[in-house]
């Protein structure tokens, strides 16, 4: 059972690495889909129109393989349009059924655009659906196979029944356009990644193998450091009901279960900032649980843990691979060498240094002093 673990945990950062090539600062909502899906919950996306939010889930549920479904929610959107028309024959047998074939009831990874402009039906239908995985509709009931809905919309929404819908998604996550600084990145991974198709990396059955494992996971460790949170939390004045902070222990088991551990440490209690709804909470979490957030990280989903946690040890991994990288090029790249030395130095002193870091470090400053 461990190695069937282990082997689905490390075929992760290669399809998060895959679907988001050329999607310059998206790594981190990739990480977080495949988090949610693995936790058997739902993530809502906050970010103004053209931030490569569709994209990301498009490529991540082709890195997956199973039936995605797509669709851009409107104020005339019909619930057919999501769910599937009735099927008219049976009415006329006073029968009624939904023909589902194709439909959003039918599908193993969902994207639903503009998710808070749905009716008060498609809503209902929606909270059947991503609560308990069963579309009911007449006559028609079906249970889903549903491993993860990404919703996303512009911004939070004022009115308390749409607060409440979007409260069902258990993860949040608010981004921006692309700073200044990376814009020539962006155009050229832009440009190249509408040109490249997308590889199958990452199975359903991987996915399930993770998923199902998630309840053998030992939380005893990390139980108490949640409580802790929670209380430190509440004590800035930033609430959280009890069915989320229950539920978050689902992110943090499937942390461990990404980190390739069936037990559950303080390095995997990261997930809880994501658990805010808002982003004002989300910023002040970060400073009231930088400490119990010291120890964050994660060797598949680095970049979520880092933006989560802003420590240095979050860093850890994603300098790793980033070494490795410039290490296996057949000519030495002095400037992106010089700027990951200096990045892993800002971070830590000899003391602090991690030993396979340390080593990593060793090679490049050689690859640069030999290659001046």
């Amino acid at each position: 059972m461990i190695a069937s673990l282990q082997s689905a945990a490390a075929q992760v950062r290669s399809a998060v690495r895959v679907a988001t090539e050329g999607l310059v600062g998206r790594e981190q909502l990739a990480e977080l889909i495949v988090l949610a899906a693995v936790a058997q919950e739902h993530l809502l996306v906050i970010g103004p129109p053209g931030t490569a939010k569709s994209a990301v889930v498009r490529r991540v549920a082709q890195s997956m393989g199973g039936r995605y479904f797509e669709y851009l929610l409107g104020r005339f959107t019909e619930p057919s349009e999501l769910f599937g028309a009735v099927d008219l024959k049976k009415l006329r047998e006073g029968t009624v059924e939904t023909d589902v074939s194709g439909m959003l009831p039918e599908a193993d990874i969902v994207f639903l655009d503009e998710v808070f402009l749905g009716s008060t039906a498609i809503l209902n239908t929606l909270l059947g659906v991503l609560n308990e995985r069963r579309f009911r509709r007449g006559h028609t009931q079906i249970q889903c196979p549903l491993r993860v809905c990404v919703g996303a919309a512009n911004g939070l929404p004022d009115d308390e029944a749409l607060a409440a819908f979007g409260d069902r998604f258990l993860l949040h996550l608010f981004v921006e356009s692309v700073p200044d600084n990376q814009l020539e990145a962006m155009l050229s991974g832009g440009w190249q990644s509408e040109q490249r198709p997308v590889q199958q990396l990452l199975g359903l059955s991987q996915l399930d193998t993770l998923s199902q494992a998630l309840k053998s996971v030992d939380l005893d460790q990390a139980r108490p450091l949640l409580a802790t949170a929670i209380r430190r939390l509440r004590e800035a004045g930033i609430a959280l009901s009890d069915r989320r902070i229950v539920k978050s222990q689902r992110l943090i088991a499937a942390a461990a279960l990404l980190s390739r551990r069936t037990q559950a440490t303080d390095a995997d209690l990261w997930p809880l900032l994501y658990v805010l709804p808002t982003q004002e909470t989300q910023q002040r979490g970060r400073e009231v649980l930088r400490e119990l957030f010291a120890a964050s990280s994660n060797s598949h989903l680095f970049s979520a843990v880092e933006e989560a946690t802003l420590q240095p040890l979050s860093r850890v991994n994603r300098l790793q691979e980033t070494a490795l990288e410039l290490l296996q090029r057949p000519l030495a790249d002095h400037a992106a060498v010089e700027s990951l030395l200096r990045e892993i130095d800002a971070n830590f002193d000899s003391a602090t240094l991690p030993e396979p870091l340390q080593g990593l470090r060793g090679q490049l400053a050689s690859q640069l002093s030999g290659g001046a």
